[in-house]
This record gives C-alpha cells, structure tokens and sequence, in this order.
C-alpha cells in the first residue's frame, strides 16, 4: 500500500506466518524514510525503498518485541540507519531515544512520537502527517497497543515483575489517549489474526479510528476497573519463545545473513549430529511424515505458522537439523531466524528415505469415523488430547473425554500426560495434531493423531461434540 500523489510515501508490509505488519514511511520530496518494526530478513525493505528513492535513515520499534526477533540491527548494518525505541527502553546496545511528544521531520513528512505503555513499559506510537500543519493525521503506527479489534495484552511480563492489572492499567490511559485523535485517522498495527500478541484481532490490516472507537470492544465507554478486567480475561497461552525473543530483542547480536547457504549434510553427517544431541526437524506435510520419517524427528510442516509453532515445542538453545524437502531448507532456516532460532546447523541433502531403513519409522494416523468407532468401545485403552486454544474450544467445543492441553503449554504439562496409555492428539485441522504427536513420540509416549482434526470429526459425526464438557459448549 502506497499514497498515490504527495509527499508522503507509505507501504505497509504483511508477513503471514507471523501475522506481522511492518512499514515503510519517506518523504519523496527528499528521500529520507524510516521503517518501524521491521522483521529479521530486510531484504524487502531495502529493494522498496530503492523503488521509491529513498534512503532508509532510522528504524523505529515501537517496543521491545515477543513474538519475533525484530530486524533493527540487520537494516542498520545494511543501511547505517540509527535505531530509536521510546526513551523508556532499556537495551544492551547503542539507540536514539524517542521522547513522548518528539517530532521526526523527514522533510514535508512529519513523525509524532506517543509515548504509550500498556503492553509493554516502553511502547510508543507514531503520528504519521503528510504535511506537518495537517489538523488529521494520515495515520498512527500503533505497534501492540492498538490492534484492529483489539488491544495488546498486558501479561506478558509477569516474570520481570508487572503484573498484569499494572500494564492493564497503562493501557487504558494510553488508549484513552489515542481516542483524542480524528475519526479519520488510519489505525496501522504491528498485528493481526492470529498473533498471540492479544485475544481478538481482526483481519483487517487497517482502519480507521473512528471505526475502532465505535467497534473494539476495549475502545468502550468503561471505567478503569472494566478495562482491566476485560482485557486480562481470555488471553491465550503465550508461546514459550516469546521470553526468549525478548530478551534477544534487548541483546547486541549476530545479524542474519539472508544469502548464505544452508549446509548440506550427508547421511552421515546428519545421523552423527542426531546421535550428538541435534533435533532432527522434519518440514514435510503431516500425511508425508507419517507414511515414513526417521526415528524421534519433530514434524512442523512448513506451511503455515512454521516460526510460531517451532517456537512452541523447540528450544532455541538447541541445534538443530532440518530435513523433508532439500529446496525448502534456506526458507526454514530464514523462518526459524525470524524467532531467533539461530542453531540450525545444516539440512539432510537427500531424501528422508535414502537414510536407510534402520533410521526409519512410520505413524499411524486415525480417521474421524475409526475414532468414534474406538470411542466407542474405548475401555480406558487410549485418551484423547485436544491441543487447541481455550477460544477454539469455547466456540467450537470438543470430543467428549478429551484432556484439553493447549500447544503452547504441551512441554510444560508432559508430567500430567498418562505413559500407560496411548494418546490420540486432536487439533483445529490436523496440523498441530502432528506436531503434537510427534514430540511426544520424541519424548517417549505412544502417539497418534485425528486426520483432519476437529474439522473432520464434525464433519463425520452426526453428533460430534455432545453434550458440553467442563464448562465448555457444544
């Protein structure tokens, strides 16, 4: 998305598998741009700019981020730029703090800095204005403060001693103060659906603020006291790496190189790394890692939220090496470096299959038709394990029997898991039933996992989810 005519040049960037919204603001009239939160692998940023005529001067984050590993230290290595936070930031590198009520002068291109913590102590907003005097904005940079639908949480930083009704408090002041902007003000967050930055983002890429102040449910008229009590209900579990990646984010590090090559292993090699403690990641479809796989490979496949599910069950401290297809190797790597996980120390330079059969093993896969028929007879032999989130469940329901264990909590709860029994891994689809079921076989248990998912058990059944379980409906 670019402005047609003027001054101002604005592109919004989209990556998917991380619900990520990225930008790109300049001043044509003088070819000075910033970029605010951008993503590890900068590449993109610097061809656009050079369509554009710009020379990228400061990269703006508008907090210290969880959720991916941000491209500040790559663009500025690129490009010189300098990297600003709001001045409330603490990092272990050289920065040019932004003050609340700072202005950016790119030329006729104006930047206001809002100093709005909530989600973070240090998160700030940018005011974009095509002409400095402009009474309404062209648009606010929100970061996670101000989602499409919704707000940034504000638990994420329970381990450095904030709670949750604290930033929740500074949320709501800082949203209220967003509110004094025009309605016709554009509202660009860092998110939306999907990201677990908050509980009930929208699709939508943009809007206006007037329409936020008319349709999010955290923009209502509410006291204090409401705000935080709706806004710290409901929040999903947040993945393990999210602590990882912000520490990382606050760290001096190596910056990726987007070009360099994945290495390439030979059986060998990669059967020796496997046996010296590397986790083998297998990045097939979940029907291709069943048919045939090596023994105590994980299976994320890399369609998808690749990043954010490896970011799930791995640790980042551990080295790993991929294997599935060989031309896919350099996209994980640069995926996986997107989250900071750095440790991939090369790919399996030939098909799963050549390996030998030794190394090799099969899982089964259950049909929804199969397992009703189990569950039928089901005498305590197997349990279910439903893997989606608390939301899923809520508006779809589950399997009656199942143990509900989100993904992201899937490591932390393997001590409540039965070992005397096979387990039978549900999610929304089949995708991270997969993953799912092929830790746990990598941790020692027996499992499998539902074809299809929910999806499919409720398509093939005529009664799929019964009667409400647990507080949960049907």
């Amino acid at each position: 998305m670019t402005t047609p005519a003027g001054p101002l040049v604005f592109v919004q960037f989209y990556l998917d598998c991380l619900s990520h919204a990225s930008y790109l603001v300049g001043d044509r009239t003088t070819g000075r741009a910033v970029v605010v939160d951008p993503q590890r692998d900068v590449q993109e940023y610097l061809t656009t700019a050079e369509q554009h005529g710009l020379t990228i001067e400061r990269v703006i984050e508008t907090h210290i981020h969880a959720d991916f590993l941000s491209g500040h230290l790559e663009l500025a290595e690129r490009t010189g730029a300098r990297i600003s936070y709001g001045s409330a930031a603490a990092l272990d590198f050289d920065t040019d703090p932004l003050g609340d009520g700072e202005h950016l002068a790119l030329g006729e291109v104006d930047l206001e800095i809002a100093h709005t913590p909530g989600h973070t102590p240090e998160s700030i907003c940018v005011v974009v204005r095509e002409h400095a005097d402009d009474a309404v904005p062209f648009g606010v940079l929100t970061g996670d403060t101000l989602f499409i639908g919704d707000v940034g949480r504000p638990d994420l930083l329970s381990s450095r001693g904030r709670s949750a009704e604290e930033m929740a408090r500074l949320l709501y002041r800082s949203t209220r103060a967003l509110l004094a902007l025009p309605d016709d003000t554009r509202v660009y967050p860092a998110h939306g659906a999907g990201s677990a930055c908050g509980k009930n983002l929208s699709a939508e890429l943009s809007c206006t603020m007037g329409n936020q102040r008319r349709g999010n449910y955290a923009l209502a008229d509410m006291t204090e006291d409401a705000f935080v009590a709706v806004v710290t209900e409901g929040q999903p579990a947040a993945p393990a790496y999210f602590a990882f990646t912000s520490v990382r984010n606050r760290q001096a590090r190596p910056v990726l190189d987007e070009s360099a090559p994945v290495p390439a292993l030979t059986p060998e090699a990669f059967l020796e790394a496997r046996a010296a403690g590397a986790t083998v990641l297998d990045t097939r479809d979940p029907e291709a890692f069943a048919a045939v796989h090596l023994h105590g490979a994980v299976n994320i496949p890399l369609g998808g939220r690749f990043a954010e599910l490896a970011g799930q069950v791995l640790d980042a401290r551990d080295t790993t090496v991929l294997c599935g297809d060989q031309d896919t190797a350099t996209e994980a790597r640069t995926r996986l470096a997107r989250i900071g996980f750095d440790r991939v120390l090369g790919a399996l330079a030939v098909p799963v299959e050549a390996v030998g059969a030794a190394h090799l093993t099969s899982a089964g896969r259950v049909d929804a038709d199969v397992l009703a028929d189990q569950l039928a007879l089901n005498d305590g032999d197997f349990e279910l394990l439903d893997v989606r989130g608390p939301g899923e469940i809520r508006e779809r329901g589950t399997i009656p029997g199942a143990r509900l264990v989100p993904l992201p909590e899937l490591l932390a709860r393997l001590g409540e898991l039965p070992t005397e029994r096979p387990l039978t891994v549900v999610c929304a689809g089949g995708n991270r039933s997969s993953v799912a079921a092929s830790v746990l076989r990598a941790r020692g248990f027996e499992a499998t996992d539902l074809r299809g998912g929910f999806a499919a058990w409720r398509g093939e059944v005529a009664h799929p989810a019964g009667p409400a379980q647990d507080g949960v409906p049907e």
